[in-house]
């Protein structure tokens, strides 16, 4: 049987998953501190109840590939709401409504943010370069004005 994989690592595999399927606002916080319930919330947003689905059962997929036991879902039709528990980390999924709702991250205010980019090993957006875009130059088709006519 192959050993748990730690909580840090469960975090990127679950926002490395979340991104993947175009998860929105996706968030991490510490909250080891605070809570003796958990250590992490992994918070992101879907756009509808099919996306929240979606997320779901990819979370599922990848903490069960991990080796993650998963203590509880709670979900209900059409909640805008849904929490995968694995004791260390607890994922929340909401529609954007819930997720202004239920504010999350002001009830975990004194929580630290774990950039989700640094996580994915990707370089915050500000810091990437950009790209060179190479433009194809063609020659300009131009159709002759009409001429005014004189009187």
């Amino acid at each position: 049987m192959k050993a748990p994989t730690k909580p840090l690592a469960l975090v990127k595999l679950c926002c490395a998953a979340l991104a993947e399927k175009k998860a929105e606002d996706l968030r991490v916080l510490d909250i080891s501190r605070q809570s003796s319930i958990t250590d992490y919330l992994v918070l992101a947003t879907g756009t509808s109840e099919p996306h929240l689905r979606a997320l779901r059962v990819e979370i599922e997929k990848v903490l069960d590939a991990a080796n993650a036991h998963i203590v509880g879902v709670e979900t209900a039709p059409d909640s805008g709401w849904t929490v995968v528990d694995t004791f260390e980390i607890m994922v929340h999924l909401f529609t954007a409504e819930n997720r202004a709702k239920y504010r999350l991250e002001s009830l975990w205010k004194d929580a630290i943010e774990v950039p989700v980019p640094a996580l994915l090993g990707a370089v915050a957006p500000s810091t990437a370069p950009k790209p060179a875009r190479k433009r194809a130059v063609s020659p300009k088709k131009t159709k002759p004005r009409p001429r005014a006519s004189k009187k």
